[in-house]
């Protein structure tokens, strides 16, 4: 069943500046947005899990540290 939907002309705007051929239609880029979002998910989970695991390791360095390394 097909509906439709209200964007404000800004959203439209950048719609169709997301189009990456002309008859790109804009369910197919909210499908690509979704699946993006789904994908980035679950790799952000398994990221921050990692992220985890290595702070409780100690494995970290400080803003300072970095800052003193490259001469900020």
């Amino acid at each position: 069943m097909e509906t439709t939907i209200q964007v404000s002309k800004e959203l439209l705007t950048k719609l169709k500046l997301m189009k990456m051929y002309r008859n790109e239609s804009y369910e197919d880029i909210i499908w690509d947005l979704i699946e993006d979002r789904l994908e980035l998910s679950d790799e952000a989970k398994k990221n921050v899990a990692k992220s985890e695991k290595e702070i409780r390791e100690g494995k970290v360095v400080s803003l300072e540290d970095i800052k003193k390394k490259i001469g900020v």
